[in-house]
């Protein structure tokens, strides 16, 4: 590993800290949801051309998705950078305790400010050393929006906005540091929304056709049908639309959103088919009419063994991020507020971690056949790009994800170190393989194989355009 190359890298990365820090912190106090995120999709796009990047904005239709490029040729490596919020979980930062900053508001209980903003500093400092020693290839950073809910990268997957990438790297917070070597769910996400007939409740009941009754009608068959679905399939739902808070009328209409997992998309399409069956059947039983809005997809990763093991060189050539004892502290204090399950999570795979506050140590690097039990874009990505990604330290030991606990520390110096720090993880993994023309070619093999024939499909019908995208605006 060539030490000169990363100490430049952090060099590059150092230097701006103050810049890279106030971009997150922006972000976080943004705090914008899916395809909502113009402010900080701007500060983005603003910053990589400050930076030199040539930037082209509302890329795939989509008004927030953007890419910034760098020089020319091949090969093409692709960052993937991400930066919406979730809502209600409004959070002050810094602090131990459940305090929301906006009434109702949304926060980073999933650490994109950190995410979009360290890909940027990898990018950036990409950038910087090629100019420098004069490296011919292309470097774009891929401003994804709704990865939360709306799959932004499926879109613009579909869109054919990577057809000509050879490599993508990316990374996410965590609570450890490590190589993401493993799959994941691909996931449906559709509106069944019902309408009816008001009536007077009292008066005319009779007359009256529930679209509640018909949501919750759904909602039983759907829990009836867990039983009798692959164990690693996961359905939720969260009912959008009650029909108004008036129990003295017949609720006219009514919506209620699922989000259907499964580990393959086959899979999860066949669970799809049969609760779109149990809809339809609760539409006859209370005699109203339902439509069903398909609204995105993702498809299940993929992963690669021939980028994940030059990742996780760089990564231990690197070293981990080192906190000091007021980060220590201010961990211990999160921690008190975690139940035992989550302080334990992280410890049930390693031992070494009993008894710390924050993780200190790069786990070892091996091929993983698990598979996440969460959803994501960078599936689809990863069926046409060859793809890796890796978690550095942001948060305390058994930080649940989409917490406050996690909003509180996203813009504290212990996720800043963290970010900071998959930076230069992708950085310098990124010119590695650039200098390493046989390890694209690699790594694209090793994609073929383990499609084994099959080819990418977006999951996503055609006829559905950015449906979550009108619904908000």
């Amino acid at each position: 590993m060539n030490m000169n190359l990363l100490d430049r890298l952090t060099d590059i990365i150092e230097e701006k800290r103050d810049t890279w820090i106030g971009i997150s912190d922006a972000i976080w106090a943004y705090a914008e949801t899916g395809f909502e995120e113009d402010q900080s999709a701007e500060l983005l796009c603003t910053s990589l051309e400050a930076e030199g990047f040539q930037v082209d904005r509302g890329v795939g239709g989509i008004s927030t998705a953007f890419i910034g490029s760098y020089g020319s040729g091949t090969p093409v490596i692709a960052i993937l950078g991400e930066f919406d919020a979730l809502s209600g979980l409004s959070q002050k930062a810094g602090v131990a305790s459940a305090e929301e900053l906006v009434v109702n508001g949304n926060g980073h209980g999933c650490g994109h400010n950190l995410l979009g903003t360290g890909a940027l500093a990898a990018a950036v400092a990409l950038r910087h050393y090629m100019e420098e020693h004069q490296i011919q290839g292309t470097i774009r950073y891929y401003g994804c929006p709704g990865e939360e809910i709306g799959a932004g990268k499926t879109f613009m997957v579909r869109a054919g906005l990577f057809d000509d990438v050879d490599v993508a790297l990316t990374w996410h917070p965590g609570t450890t540091n490590n190589i993401m070597s493993m799959s994941s769910l691909a996931c449906y996400e559709v509106v069944f929304a019902y309408k009816g007939k008001s009536s007077h409740a009292a008066a005319t009941p009779h007359l009256g056709r529930s679209a509640l009754d018909a949501v919750e009608l759904m909602n039983i068959g759907v829990n009836y049908l867990r039983e009798h679905i692959i164990p690693e399939a996961r359905v939720h739902y969260a009912v959008t639309n009650t029909g108004g808070i008036s129990p003295n009328v017949v609720q006219a209409e009514a919506e209620v959103l699922y989000l259907i997992r499964a580990p393959l998309v086959s899979q999860t399409e066949e669970v799809y088919q049969r609760i779109c069956d149990i809809a339809r059947g609760a539409a006859l039983m209370s005699g109203t009419e339902v439509e069903i809005k398909f609204i995105s997809a993702l498809s299940n990763l993929v992963p690669n063994t021939t980028l994940e093991t030059v990742m996780h060189r760089n990564f231990t050539a690197l070293g981990v991020p080192v906190h000091n004892e007021s980060e220590i502290a201010f961990a211990e204090e999160i921690r008190s507020t975690l139940s035992e399950a989550d302080k334990a999570f992280d410890v049930r795979s390693d031992r070494q971690l009993v008894g710390k506050e924050l993780s200190d140590k790069l786990a070892p690097y091996h091929e993983s056949s698990v598979i996440l039990p969460g959803s994501t874009d960078v599936g689809d990505v990863s069926w046409v790009v060859p793809t890796a990604q890796c978690q550095t330290v942001c948060d305390a030991l058994g930080t649940p994800f989409h917490s406050w606990q996690m909003v509180t520390q996203g813009a504290t110096s212990i996720g800043h170190k963290g970010m900071l720090h998959a930076g230069k993880v992708i950085a310098a993994t990124a010119l590695e393989i650039m200098q390493n023309p046989e390890l694209i070619a690699e790594a694209k093999v090793e994609l073929q194989e383990r499609l084994n024939g099959e080819t990418y499909r977006s999951p996503i019908p055609p006829e559905v355009i950015e449906y979550e995208i009108q619904r908000q605006r």
